[in-house]
């Protein structure tokens, strides 16, 4: 190729958040040599990755702030600005101590008080971390270095816990860390290997991140988000450049009748050639809610996915459920590509199913401020709109949009005691094989309901200009190790 490089990477699961999988960067020349500006997913609308579990603030906040741990590529989790920890033979107390010579963006040292304050904040939001808190006697530092967590029960999966792709845990200042989690942050200081350049910011056009000279990266040669992130570029600008999930909580689909027509009617085929057109190899039926071709993909309970539609018996399912003509509101990203198509074909979906329709056709900032609104859908709210989860993260129970709690916006407050007893379950297995028993359980419990609607595996072109190198295949844009000539 001439002047841009191509790779072919899994991207991600469709579903309708009713609500796959790995990503580069697709990034561009500046003039100056180690600049470089990339064309996002998204805009960076709403920078928190904690008050906001979307990919976009993620992808950001992985430049500005650094992790207790972070997964490598074979998906184990490694430390990152932990240097070492312990755990008691009971598996009740867990010790971790900080690196040496960690700083903020500001100047100030990385305590363990920030890393208390930090995961108390995470914990509040985020499922794994809110099972974690279930079972917490304390969690304290013990002096500037190392913090304790002692709990009433073993917690195996800590390190995944707080290393995990999706919903990071960052570590922030202990005063920024105080923020309600319900709410956002004003103040954007990190650790990690990139500062945010705040003043020069503009949602919906640019975001700006320079090289962090503090920062201290691991000696460890990198590995997704793990090991030694060594910045080689001076500056990063994000330019954006404009181009399902189901709610349980408001009839029809409060009535799992109604949710299983939606199930019924819908061709994942229609889906995925909305977005990657006629390329066979560009996507896959996945008839499950994990990602195809991992240690725990199963499709048991998928056959309300596979074969010719059903548009008929989907309409019966909608007459017993008692749909009675009110508008469904469907809303869709009009500035995210995939988002849109999958919108259309939503719409579409929902009106040969004889439904009507209110099309929320919105920008990306948008929805993500409008998923957590629990108001009826007529006074903001919302019935059904599309997303896209990572493979990566897609590969076992800790997929936020697999639970079922009822506390959860991600996946339409979706209320299934079974599926939460079956992820439950999968925590507590003591071996793979126990775990894939309990996940084709789940899996079948989770089709079965109808908890959010899978829509397909796809693929995605990424590109890059030939003098850029170090771009590597991960589940979402890397910047450590990337270089540029002139």
């Amino acid at each position: 190729m001439d002047r841009r490089t191509f790779l072919k990477s899994a991207v991600g699961a469709g579903a309708l958040a009713t609500a796959g999988g790995f990503a580069t960067p697709a990034i561009s020349q500046r003039a100056a040599a180690q600049a470089l500006r990339l064309v996002p997913h998204a805009d960076l609308a709403n920078f928190d990755p904690v008050w906001s579990n979307a990919y976009i603030a993620r992808n950001a906040g992985l430049l500005v702030w650094d992790m207790l741990y972070g997964i490598d590529n074979t998906l184990t989790p490694r430390r990152q600005m932990v240097e070492a920890e312990e755990v008691s033979a009971d598996g009740l107390t867990w010790t971790f101590r900080l690196r040496p010579g960690l700083k903020f963006h500001d100047g100030e040292p990385v305590l363990a008080k920030d890393a208390v304050g930090s995961i108390n904040r995470w914990a509040a939001r985020v499922p794994m971390g809110q099972m974690i808190k279930a079972i917490e006697n304390e969690l304290v530092a013990v002096d500037d270095r190392t913090f304790r967590w002692v709990l009433k029960k073993p917690y195996p999966k800590m390190l995944l816990a707080l290393g995990k792709t999706a919903a990071p845990c960052f570590v922030m200042p202990a005063r920024i860390a105080a923020t309600d989690p319900f709410r956002q942050i004003r103040e954007y200081v990190g650790s990690g290997p990139m500062r945010f350049v705040r003043n020069e910011w503009v949602p919906g056009a640019k975001a700006v991140f320079e090289k962090f000279a503090g920062y201290a990266p691991r000696q460890e040669p990198p590995s997704w988000l793990a090991g030694g992130k060594r910045i080689l570029l001076d500056r990063v600008e994000w330019i954006v450049i404009p181009d399902s999930t189901i709610n349980h909580l408001y009839p029809p689909f409060n009535d799992v009748r109604a949710r299983r027509a939606i199930l019924t009617a819908l061709s994942q085929e229609d889906y995925m050639r909305a977005y990657v057109g006629d390329d066979d190899s560009m996507w896959k039926p996945m008839p499950g809610c994990f990602t195809p071709g991992t240690p725990l993909y199963t499709e048991e309970g998928g056959e309300i996915l596979k074969g010719p539609r059903r548009l008929d018996a989907a309409k019966r399912l909608l007459a017993y459920s008692g749909y009675a003509g009110e508008p469904i509101t469907c809303m869709a990203a009009q500035d995210i590509p995939h988002h849109k198509a999958w919108g259309d074909v939503t719409v579409d979906l929902l009106k040969r199913l004889d439904m009507k329709v209110d099309f929320a056709a919105v920008d990306w900032g948008t929805v993500v401020a409008r998923v957590p609104q629990k108001s009826p859908p007529a006074q903001g709210g919302w019935h059904i709109w599309p997303v896209n989860n990572s493979g990566a993260e897609s590969i076992d129970p800790t997929f936020t949009v697999c639970r079922a709690s009822g506390d959860l916006p991600a996946n339409g407050w979706a209320n299934v005691p079974q599926v939460e007893a079956e992820v439950a379950a999968w925590y507590d297995a003591k071996t793979l094989d126990e775990e894939k028993a309990i996940v084709r359980r789940l899996n079948k419990a989770a089709l079965d309901n109808a908890i959010y609607a899978p829509l397909g595996l796809f693929l995605q072109h990424h590109a890059w200009r030939k003098n850029v190198s170090g771009i590597v295949q991960a589940p979402l844009p890397l910047f450590w190790g990337v270089s540029k000539t002139a």
